[in-house]
């Protein structure tokens, strides 16, 4: 069996469970993780090889270990670390931020005073943020998640599969809107104003999921008071749990992705679509739900659906309409299309 390290210090436990359950099961390799504290509290564990690492000990743990192939889930700080490994061992890099790599050292300067300041410090003063450029550049392969962000130079990872459960059938229609409730990243404000003003006599059930805070907070439970009787909300003040997350994604009828075309990343513009990965793409996929994005928003997969004007006659169109997901999104075509990979960044 070939032996690959898959090392998350950093942010998206979602992507490292999401190849965690892809590969627990596969003939061909054998995966070792490197997780911290935080990310593996986040993680549901089978059989796998589970480490609790850091920046400071992930050198001496993959030391004299052999790995045919290393991934690196997240390079959005420890880039002295990641620079080390980089340097040394076959490493690919998932990129989450496609402009991220490419900014200048004269511009990443200029962005540590732009905001969040003690932070960026740290990353300057301990983290070795200006090595962010070269440690991405000596990383062997640089790996997106949408297949619509590959260019040359990026490699295409598959991860997504869709899972197999029976959906539950309701008169009621319901529409869920994943992720967390800022308007940083999403327009949740016309989503609201959609929702009041709706005028629809049908039973709608709109789910905000993911925590709701500030301002968005309040808008929620004002805009619960003054819905009709037809209409009901769910939101959330805390942190939601996966399971909540996978009951309410399962009972969904269909998914508004509200989306703003451009957003930031250590205030380095970034577009959705174009430059960076919504994770509501991953969403669609893993529970089979089609998926109403912004007009704006660049895709050609079948399933994500422009928004229309109407938006909520849209959904009610859209409530029993199928998409054969199994076809192209099993897990067992996955599977073989991620190990063909994987295999591919072994050899070169």
């Amino acid at each position: 069996m070939k032996k690959i390290a898959y090392i998350e210090i950093d942010t998206h436990s979602e992507i490292a469970q999401d190849f965690m359950d892809l590969m627990h099961d596969s003939k061909e390799f054998s995966v070792d993780y490197y997780f911290s504290e935080k990310i593996k509290s986040q993680i549901k564990e089978s059989d796998e090889s589970v480490y609790v690492s850091d920046s400071s000990m992930i050198l001496d743990q993959l030391f004299g270990q052999n790995y045919d192939l290393i991934i690196i889930g997240t390079v959005h700080r420890y880039f002295n670390t990641f620079l080390a490994i980089t340097q040394k061992y076959n490493t690919s890099v998932i990129v989450h931020n496609l402009n991220f790599p490419k900014i200048s050292k004269v511009n990443l300067i200029k962005n540590v005073f732009k905001n969040d300041l003690i932070y960026r410090l740290k990353l300057w003063w301990k983290e070795g943020l200006f090595y962010a450029n070269k440690t991405y550049g000596k990383a062997k392969h640089h790996l997106v998640l949408d297949q619509e962000l590959s260019p040359d130079k990026l490699e295409f990872l598959p991860l997504f599969y869709t899972k197999s459960f029976d959906k539950i059938k309701s008169e009621i229609l319901t529409i869920v809107i994943p992720g967390g409730v800022s308007q940083k990243r999403r327009d949740y404000q016309r989503l609201f104003e959609t929702i009041q003003n709706s005028g629809n006599k049908e039973n709608i059930s709109f789910v905000f999921l993911g925590k709701a805070q500030g301002e968005e907070l309040k808008e929620l439970e004002n805009l619960s008071k003054v819905i009709p009787g037809n209409i009901r909300i769910t939101y959330f003040a805390e942190r939601v749990s996966a399971e909540i997350f996978d009951q309410w994604m399962k009972k969904a009828d269909v998914l508004w992705c509200p989306i703003q075309e451009d957003t930031e990343f250590f205030s380095n513009k970034e577009i959705y679509g174009k430059t960076k990965m919504t994770g509501n793409l991953g969403d669609a996929i893993k529970y089979g739900k089609l998926a109403v994005f912004p007009k704006n928003y660049s895709s050609k997969l079948e399933f994500i659906i422009p928004e229309e004007e109407n938006v909520i006659e849209q959904f009610l169109k859209l409530k029993d309409s199928t998409f054969d997901f199994q076809k192209d999104f099993s897990r067992e075509k996955i599977q073989n299309d991620i190990e063909g990979v994987l295999n591919q960044l072994m050899s070169i």
